[in-house]
């Protein structure tokens, strides 16, 4: 009969050290404004039953803070598992005040193809700037943003900075002609 009761005091001491340690942790969410250490991943929702955003999140400011008034790139991917078709027409939320949508160069809609995925803000892809922030905002922070669709409708997610270390790096590193030694 020994061996129960130890293996049965083992058992109740093993939840007793989770608790103990998740109450040693930091609670960035209590303390409003944080930045969450190791940064926020961006989330993801369903818009219906075959089409889902994906990762949505504000591209991380290179001087480490979005002014009012600064724009923010945002990046999520699409995920349509359907059998049609159906194109992101609008972006909006209270805390810009408008978004830029652009296609191949061009201001329109992005096409979502049947059983496809669309990753918008990666190079070479559609992209979705918003503009003029309403707010500051730093990594970890979040505004609501609501994507509208043609067919699945709206749905609004919070769009949170990309934490810090995911730095964007500048399109591109040429030097000032004047600067140029081969004068060329």
């Amino acid at each position: 009969m020994p061996a129960p009761s130890r293996f049965r005091r083992r058992l109740t001491a093993v939840p007793l050290a989770f608790a103990l340690t998740a109450c040693g942790q930091d609670n960035p969410v209590a303390d409003e404004g944080a930045e969450v250490p190791g940064g926020a991943v961006g989330p993801d929702s369903m818009v219906t039953e075959d089409l889902s955003v994906l990762q949505v999140q504000l591209e991380y400011p290179l001087d480490g803070v979005y002014e009012e008034g600064e724009d923010a790139q945002l990046f999520l991917g699409i995920a349509n598992s359907g059998n049609a078709d159906d194109d992101l027409l609008d972006v909006r939320g209270p805390d810009f005040a408008d978004a830029q949508i652009t296609v191949d160069g061009e201001a329109g809609a992005i096409r979502v193809r049947q059983d496809d995925n669309v990753y918008i803000g990666a190079e070479g892809a559609p992209s979705i700037m918003l503009i003029d922030l309403g707010r500051s905002l730093r990594s970890s922070q979040s505004i609501p943003v609501t994507l509208v669709f043609e067919d699945a409708g709206e749905v609004t997610v919070d769009a949170p900075v990309a934490a810090e270390g995911q730095r964007p790096e500048s399109p591109f590193d040429f030097t000032d002609p004047a600067e140029d030694p081969t004068g060329g």
